[in-house]
């Protein structure tokens, strides 16, 4: 099977190779807050080779996930596309399998596609276009599965990825490295990731795709005791609260029963010291794709783009979940770094995760499909353009909607029937709700039908008419 595969990819050598395109790693983890990056928001974390990638190229500070859950958002990268269109029964089924999808467009233009990690849309990564798997970790996979753990390390219940696996290389489970969520879980992920780049034929151009599992709960201190996080060195959210004001949409949801309401500072503390540590353990893993791939000589030929699903609220807001539309939570860390690319550069343009599959295509001279509905980053990477998009939006369920521009956002919730106005420029951690000032009467209506239409436009099943 493995002969019958590089002979497969050998034959794609020439459409590549003659091409001079770019590798592409791209790099994805797992509910991680845009305000995790150590060069960029403050000592008390620890991102080492996350702020050495960020000084060969550029952070995008304000990039956001079009809806904050995993399997949506990852399903919007696959795509390009919003969630009202990737999913034709929002929010619920499987991707529509009409959409061209980033690793297949890839692979037609003569790429390795290689898939690392956690997999979390429907189907497999085989049959959404990707070449090879290397260190997959999924759910399912048929057979006797080991016995999981039904709490972790501090005792509390794991209220997720209980009985999931790695896989091997065939898509069969591997129980020698347990069931469920483990300390060492970022490790077999890097792995995989490492053992792709060294199978990859000198020659073929690869795009390798890792998917880290982590942060996400349920959390856990990594194996080793250097990457861990000293409770007294780790500061609460600037906007930490015991509990959020109103039902949000996800009150009671799993995310928010992992805490007891209201929130109180010593738990809140705790858990975020285990999801730094996590964070630098996850750094180190990262470290090591990144020795690997200079290894293998091709460092200089390769774009890396690093990003999360979505953020994390983890006692902001008195929420800990994703589920919502705070910055916290709908923002994403974004790093793009390649040869040609700025070094050492900063960007506050607004930009949605979907719009890495067609920026992907820019920069490595792929075809754009026309399913996708993204915009490329790459006349902002190259100076050519101060925007992409002069407004970004957000959806959840049929809960909250969202609309933002350069300074103001305005979070809707229709079945709570009430909204939320932010001056993002003068009140960055979302403190003031300005929806009930007179002033802002006129900048709500505004805001509200500029969503409106959007939804409209972008076949939200609940716009109004």
């Amino acid at each position: 099977m493995k002969a019958a595969f590089f002979s497969l990819a050998c034959l794609c050598l020439a459409a590549g190779a003659a091409a001079g395109q770019p590798d592409i790693l791209f790099v994805v983890t797992d509910d991680q807050r845009p305000d995790t990056l150590a060069a960029l928001h403050g000592a008390h974390l620890r991102t080492p080779n996350l702020d050495r990638l960020a000084a060969r190229g550029t952070v995008f500070t304000r990039a956001y996930a079009g809806y904050p859950i995993c399997h949506v958002s990852r399903a919007e990268i696959l795509t390009g596309c919003t969630a009202f269109r990737a999913y034709p029964n929002y929010p619920v089924g499987p991707v529509d399998p009409a959409l061209k999808t980033l690793a297949a467009t890839f692979r037609e233009a003569g790429y390795l596609a290689w898939y690392s990690g956690k997999w979390h849309n429907d189907g497999t990564p085989l049959q959404r276009g990707y070449s090879g798997i290397r260190g997959l970790y999924s759910s399912g996979g048929g057979g006797k599965k080991p016995a999981a753990p039904q709490t972790d390390e501090r005792g509390n219940p794991l209220t997720g990825y209980t009985g999931w696996t790695f896989k091997n290389d065939e898509g069969r489970p591997e129980p020698e490295k347990g069931a469920g969520l483990r300390p060492d879980n970022s490790r077999h992920i890097a792995d995989g990731a490492i053992r792709a780049l060294r199978e990859t034929p000198a020659g073929q151009p690869f795009l390798l795709h890792v998917n880290f599992a982590f942060p996400h709960d349920p959390r856990m201190w990594p194996p080793d005791p250097a990457h861990h996080h000293e409770l007294h060195r780790t500061p609460l959210p600037a906007n930490f609260a015991p509990e959020h004001p109103f039902d949000h949409g996800n009150q009671g949801g799993r995310d928010e029963v992992l805490l007891p309401v209201p929130r109180t500072e010593g738990a809140v503390r705790l858990e975020l010291a285990v999801y730094h540590s996590m964070i630098t353990d996850l750094d180190a893993q990262l470290g090591r794709i990144l020795a690997a791939l200079e290894d293998t000589g091709r460092a200089s030929n390769t774009i890396i783009v690093f990003t999360s699903d979505q953020g994390l609220a983890l006692g902001s807001h008195g929420l800990l979940g994703k589920q919502n539309q705070y910055e916290h939570s709908i923002r994403s860390p974004l790093i793009i770094a390649g040869p040609g690319l700025p070094a050492g550069r900063q960007s506050r343009a607004l930009v949605m995760l979907r719009d890495l599959f067609p920026t992907f295509c820019d920069l490595a001279s792929v075809p754009v499909p026309d399913t996708v509905q993204g915009r490329s980053l790459a006349p902002l990477l190259r100076g050519q353009v101060a925007r992409v998009h002069e407004q970004v939006f957000g959806v959840f369920t049929d809960t909250q909607r969202m609309i933002c521009d350069e300074r103001w956002k305005l979070i809707l919730y229709p079945q709570a029937g009430r909204g939320q106005l932010f001056d993002l420029e003068n009140d960055p951690h979302e403190l003031r709700d300005l929806s009930a000032n007179a002033m802002h009467s006129a900048r709500m209506a505004s805001l509200l039908g500029q969503l409106n239409a959007w939804r409209m436009s972008a076949g939200d099943p609940l716009a109004p008419h």
